[in-house]
């Protein structure tokens, strides 16, 4: 596969239309458009951009969150919808490569997910949090390693993690350790509890985004979202919710293989896209330097184990054959290869 080593990226800083997932998708659509007309060749979106970041659940007891729910879950994001191939179809149409975070809808659970879709519209990888952090776990589920995955691609090798998945040093080593050179950074926006817990702060966590493209020798695009007044009357009922929320919060960010800033950042409370010009080739100096997952690693003293077996939680009976005490998986023996069949066998003394 031929790489492009030079190119644009974008990284979105806006506020989405709060749990409006049509009104999303179209100013989604509007913002692919503008990053394009400006020579991007990539643009990044934040951590469930679609429909809107719940902060409901950072506000209050999650009974009383609960009024919030089935509109959060109607207005997230089915993959295959006809709301995502009209995504799908503005990266081809402008010849973009979008990377979108969503919450994503399957049946009747939520993640917090995010896709990778090409300049030709294919959807080459959609991932969903490997761990959702705290509160967020009373409304998305969990994933599997299946989600640490890169996809090579004309852009080079790009993989995407969501928000606190960067302070993962193991997810993080398991992303640098498949080559990773671009990846995209979603996050929320840095509007909750301010003046309470600094973990949260944009100041901390762009010095986060900042060591993960040193650490991965990797261009690091940060997306991050705002806080609209919208949605602060929407989900602020009370003095002391206000108190926790406040408008802005965006801190989008991207960085060089040496952890350089590229692109001057917006203002915390301005919407707008932040552009860079990159090179692909710069990497190879970062990595001659140092490179926690090849020459500068130590894998006789530390070593990590990476299980990306996707998990399902139902496995049909007839989709295996049974022969006494061995179970054999029907597909790899009711099909022609060269593989020998995968077998489990069971000790049942």
């Amino acid at each position: 596969m031929s790489t492009n080593t030079t190119y644009r990226v974008a990284a979105v800083q806006a506020a989405p239309v709060f749990l409006d997932l049509e009104a999303t998708v179209a100013k989604t659509i509007a913002l692919i458009e503008s990053a394009a007309s400006n020579g991007a060749k990539l643009i990044a979106f934040p951590e469930t951009w679609v429909p809107g970041y719940p902060w409901f659940i950072w506000l209050d007891s999650p009974l009383w969150g609960m009024q919030f729910l089935n509109r959060y879950h109607n207005n997230s994001l089915v993959i295959g919808s006809h709301q995502y191939q009209r995504i799908e179809q503005a990266a081809a149409d402008n010849k973009i490569m979008v990377v979108l975070g969503f919450s994503e809808k399957d049946k009747g659970t939520l993640y917090m997910a995010q896709a990778i879709i090409d300049q030709m519209g294919k959807t080459l990888l959609t991932r969903r949090k490997l761990k959702p952090t705290h509160v967020e776990r009373t409304l998305f589920g969990e994933s599997d390693g299946s989600g640490l995955s890169i996809v090579e691609t004309p852009l080079g090798k790009v993989g995407a993690l969501n928000c606190w998945e960067h302070i993962q040093p193991l997810s993080k080593y398991a992303m640098f350790a498949q080559d990773e050179q671009i990846h995209i950074g979603a996050w929320p926006s840095f509007s909750i509890y301010k003046k309470h817990v600094h973990a949260l702060s944009g100041e901390m966590n762009t010095a986060v985004s900042s060591v993960y493209a040193l650490e991965g020798q990797c261009f690091f695009i940060g997306a991050c979202a705002l806080v609209s007044q919208e949605m602060i009357d929407m989900v602020c009922q009370t003095e002391e919710h206000k108190s926790l929320l406040e408008t802005g919060g965006g801190y989008a960010c991207i960085y060089g293989p040496d952890g350089k800033q590229l692109a001057k950042p917006l203002s915390p409370d301005e919407e707008g896209l932040l552009y860079a010009d990159i090179d692909l080739s710069t990497i190879t100096l970062a990595k001659a330097v140092a490179d926690p997952a090849g020459h500068y690693s130590r894998p006789d003293v530390t070593c990590l184990l990476l299980d990306k077996t996707r998990r399902q939680p139902v496995i049909m009976k007839q989709d295996y054959c049974c022969d006494s005490e061995v179970y054999i998986e029907k597909e790899s023996i009711c099909e022609p290869s060269e593989k020998a069949p995968t077998a489990i066998s069971i000790d049942k003394k």
